[in-house]
């Protein structure tokens, strides 16, 4: 029996041994592929948004987690809020993992809402991780002319946005069909930095935009109660917001709040690094273990901290699943949405 039992230990220890030298080996092979190579972290937006600042963080980690690569650089291409940058890398990026990307949340919704706007399979590409959930928060000005979401009911208040496929648009428009706030929306604006500049000049009262970005770009302003968030997007508050309602709780119906919910799903997804469709599942198998390793490093952590943005990670596959859940809501749902986000 002795002996048995040291045969079955050794067949043991030798197979473990050999299916790790073969992940090593894995590891290996794709570590090389890299070798030489310019990684691209694509953002839809212009620079100085929640976007591009987590955009930029992805870069520089992977500067430090793919230092085989000859450069890891960050590429804006703004464009219909996200549409442009999406319809690229479904249709055009290259399919070998160099170009990666920071995209909106939204996208696997604006995909079942406006088919001919998102021209993509979501389900076709690859979530590599998530750096953090992301809530937006409705933000108004301390002297706008409604200060509470039940004075919004009453009066018009004049809304900032970039277009109608962005979520700056999207969320106030569902308060507006579903809640009857009395939102004008001002669209057009290149992105957040342009409409929150709109916003302190008073040339509009109220701009939705990600809490995320709020804390870095204007941690003064909120601190001293010069803008004040107001409403907030999202599954479940902010622990930043804990006072401050979500859209579904500001709506009696039931089939309301489960549109808003629908619309809103995309917040866990967050600031995510997304890939292209038809890149090797082994190639996203070790750009996933290489995030994992770097959102859970001490020193990543603590760059993210100095640049003020959350870390609170999800791994790809759980963000795979959020988003594939998106695009099977149920039809009635998709329906009342995309009536509502018309306006």
């Amino acid at each position: 029996m002795s002996h048995m039992r040291k045969a079955l230990t050794g067949a043991l220890a030798f197979s473990l041994s050999v299916g790790f030298a073969a992940v090593a080996q894995a590891q290996q092979s794709q570590a090389d592929f890299y070798k030489g190579k310019t990684v691209r972290v694509m953002v839809g937006h212009p620079p100085g948004g929640s976007y591009d600042f987590y955009a930029r963080l992805a870069a520089d980690m992977l500067k430090v987690y793919l230092p085989q690569a000859s450069a890891v650089i960050v590429e804006n291409k703004p464009g219909g809020g996200g549409v442009v940058a999406t319809n690229y890398l479904y249709q055009q990026a290259p399919r070998d993992g160099t170009v990666l990307a920071v995209f909106p949340e939204t996208i696997a919704n604006t995909q079942v809402l406006e088919p001919d706007v998102g021209k993509w399979k979501v389900q076709d590409m690859r979530y590599i991780g998530s750096f953090s959930p992301v809530n937006t928060a409705f933000v108004r000005r301390k002297d706008s002319p409604s200060k509470t979401p039940e004075e919004m009911k009453k009066q018009e208040t004049i809304v900032g946005c970039t277009g109608t496929t962005a979520q700056s648009y999207q969320y106030p428009a569902l308060l507006k069909v579903l809640g009857g706030y009395k939102f004008k929306m001002i669209c057009g604006y290149p992105g957040a930095n342009e409409y929150s500049i709109a916003l302190e000049r008073g040339e509009i009262d109220l701009v939705s935009s990600a809490w995320n970005s709020w804390r870095v770009t204007h941690s003064r302003q909120l601190g001293n109660g010069e803008l004040v968030a107001v409403i907030q997007t999202g599954l479940k508050r902010n622990h930043e917001l804990p006072n401050v309602p979500l859209m579904q709780e500001l709506v009696d119906d039931e089939f309301s709040k489960k549109v808003i919910e629908f619309a809103s799903a995309g917040a866990m997804i967050g600031r995510a690094l997304l890939a292209p469709p038809g890149v090797p599942e082994e190639r996203i198998a070790y750009l996933r273990d290489i995030f994992d390793k770097m959102v859970a490093d001490p020193a990543m952590k603590e760059m993210a901290a100095k640049r003020n943005l959350e870390l609170d990670p999800a791994p790809g596959s759980v963000v795979q699943g959020y988003s594939d859940a998106i695009v099977k809501t149920p039809a009635d749902v998709v329906e009342k949405a995309a009536q509502a986000f018309k306006g």
